[in-house]
């Protein structure tokens, strides 16, 4: 049974940044070379990053990155790596598409190449494409109509692009067909929290669907408010588990894996579910069998709360170093939110990169000025005081604002103040909003809304709490000093700006309205449901009216990493003016 070393690389890639993205690819390719393999793989569209949106619609990016493509593969040759097969990722266009209505101008394409002697041996386009969630791919591209296997060393290995797997049929009964002994699955496939559990099963049934090995290839980094995770996976036929590579981190995973020798004669212009099976032959001649052998490994996996954290880390430290930012600056209340946002951004960014302002008001507390700079001493952050009396005295002696009005000028003059340090020093600002408020519009426009980014804009409050307490007990157990102060985790909830105020004036207990809102935000459940499994009707009707009422808010608030099945942002659209109600 041949041997077969293939490098699945795990990279993280900036979209629009084909230079770079160029080199990324050039330098692992190098490494992989290094360790013997015989088959290199990049994923899904790495070499112009992804999603790339609208971009894909631009004929001028569409024949850069086809120009890239081809100088890379000149390059690799001329490194001397052209004689090993190279799957990279990229944006092409369909050549024989016919413009017709409701096809996306120049007919774009989610491509795939094979790289070999300094050409483009073959190349193909996603089938399925997704249209959900964050994916509008229907509107960007025109889909793949074949199936690609390629020889290397006397082993047939099929080619997919990530959704290709996700959906039933395509090329995954087609593989079959054509008797492949691999399937390698390129992929980007965005973080949500619990895809790795889902990921493995997926993996798994195609392998036995497909009746080979299955190499699922996935994207690692972030951009804007995506978190690739990376997850990696090898599984044989049967579904073991062969290698799989570790999640939020970038690698190569180096892997001998004994495939079933491929059939004499290769089976092009065979048809099955509509695919027509392309096959191309590289380098023919098994090999033999007599190296050391690749293992691969397998990472250990993160439980579900660090798994959580790390995207939040990931995704925060991608949309601040991609964008240019060296340092980030929030306001620090000495809550629970600021808190967490806080430790999440030392841990992206370095403590000496992180800049908080506490702006004490005549509502702030001592408790509350105290934990704040606690958590100062604790992580090392830089902190300064900008008292906002005296510009609340100044406003108030001009407006003579009263109730809520009062409340919010004292949150818009912090926001104010944040933004005129960003502007001054250069920093991004950070809203440290959560999941929950936003639902509920429990913010301040202008004010503690405010901001360049939301790290944790998806993070219903409940959850807010566990990472904070989970982050503390991590570092205990590591020997390390808890970041976040046990006052901020333990007292009650407040924006403070009137006295004695707390968040249960306001809202719900927040397990239980967090409970409300997942079923309705996230899952589309509707009054009736809800209240079917057992909530108070009243209750019900309350919070649904707070989240219809405030989707002007969420409009304007800053992109955040997405964590769940469905964030406020491409996953739920709904119009700002709009009268139907769930709670009539």
């Amino acid at each position: 049974m041949p041997r077969l070393r293939i490098a699945l690389n795990q990279t993280d890639a900036c979209v629009g940044d084909l230079t770079g993205n160029t080199e990324t690819i050039v330098r692992r390719t190098r490494e992989a070379a290094r360790r013997g393999a015989h088959l290199i793989a990049f994923p899904e569209m790495v070499l112009t990053g992804y999603p790339v949106e609208d971009l894909a619609l631009r004929s001028s990016f569409v024949e850069a990155s086809r120009t890239a493509l081809r100088a890379l593969a000149a390059r690799l040759a001329d490194e001397g790596f052209g004689d090993i097969p190279v799957v990279v990722g990229y944006l092409d266009r369909c050549e024989q598409a016919q413009p017709r209505y409701g096809q996306p101008a120049g007919a774009p394409q989610n491509a795939a190449a094979v790289l070999h002697h300094g050409a483009v041996a073959l190349s193909f386009a996603k089938h399925h494409l997704p249209n959900y969630g964050v994916f509008d791919e229907f509107r960007y591209f025109v889909p793949g109509e074949t199936l690609p296997v390629v020889r290397v060393h006397g082993v047939d290995v099929a080619l997919a692009i990530c959704e290709d797997l996700w959906q039933d049929g395509g090329r995954v009964p087609a593989a079959r067909s054509a008797g492949a002994g691999l399937l390698v699955s390129v992929n980007a496939s965005p973080y949500e929290r619990d895809k790795d559990d889902t990921r493995l099963e997926l993996v798994r049934r195609r392998a036995r669907e497909a009746g080979c090995t299955i190499a699922y290839l996935a994207m690692s980094g972030a951009q804007d408010d995506l978190v690739f995770d990376g997850d990696s996976i090898v599984v044989d036929r049967d579904g073991a588990v062969l290698a799989r590579a570790p999640q939020f981190e970038e690698c190569c995973v180096v892997l001998d894996l004994d495939l079933p020798a491929a059939a004499p004669r290769a089976p092009s212009g065979v048809v099955d579910d509509g695919l027509r099976i392309e096959h191309v032959v590289l380098t023919p001649d098994p090999l033999p069998d007599d190296a050391p052998r690749e293992t691969g490994g397998q990472a250990a996996r993160l439980e579900d709360t660090e798994e959580i954290y790390g995207a939040l880390v990931a995704g925060l430290r991608g949309y601040v170093t991609k964008n240019g930012f060296r340092s980030v600056l929030l306001g620090l209340s000495g809550g629970i939110d600021s808190a967490l946002v806080a430790a999440i951004a030392c841990d992206a960014l370095g403590a000496g990169n992180v800049f908080g302002v506490s702006m004490p008001s005549r509502y702030s507390s001592e408790h509350s000025k105290e934990d704040a700079a606690e958590l100062a001493r604790r992580t090392g952050l830089r902190l300064r005081t900008v008292p906002i009396a005296p510009m609340f005295d100044a406003y108030m002696a001009s407006l003579e604002l009263t109730g809520v009005a009062e409340e919010n000028l004292q949150a818009r003059l912090r926001g104010t103040t944040l933004m005129a340090l960003s502007n001054q020093e250069g920093h991004l600002v950070l809203a440290p909003g959560n999941k929950s408020e936003l639902a509920c519009g429990y913010s301040t426009l202008y004010g503690d809304a405010v901001g360049g980014f939301g790290p944790i804009k998806d993070v219903y409050k409940s959850d807010v709490f566990r990472l904070a307490r989970w982050r503390n007990r991590s570092a205990a157990d590591h020997g390390r000093t808890p970041p976040i102060p046990e006052n901020s985790i333990t007292k009650p909830p407040s924006a403070e700006l009137r006295p004695g105020q707390v968040d249960t004036d306001s809202l719900p207990d927040y397990e239980i309205l967090d409970a409300i809102l997942e079923l309705y935000v996230d899952r589309d459940q509707g009054r009736e449901q809800i209240v079917g499994r057992g909530y108070e009707d009243e209750l019900v009707v309350r919070v649904l009216r707070m989240v219809d009422a405030a989707e002007y808010k969420r409009r304007q608030y800053p992109p955040g990493t997405k964590i769940s099945a469905k964030g406020f942002g491409k996953d739920r659209r709904l119009p700002v003016t709009n009268h139907w109600r769930e709670s009539v």
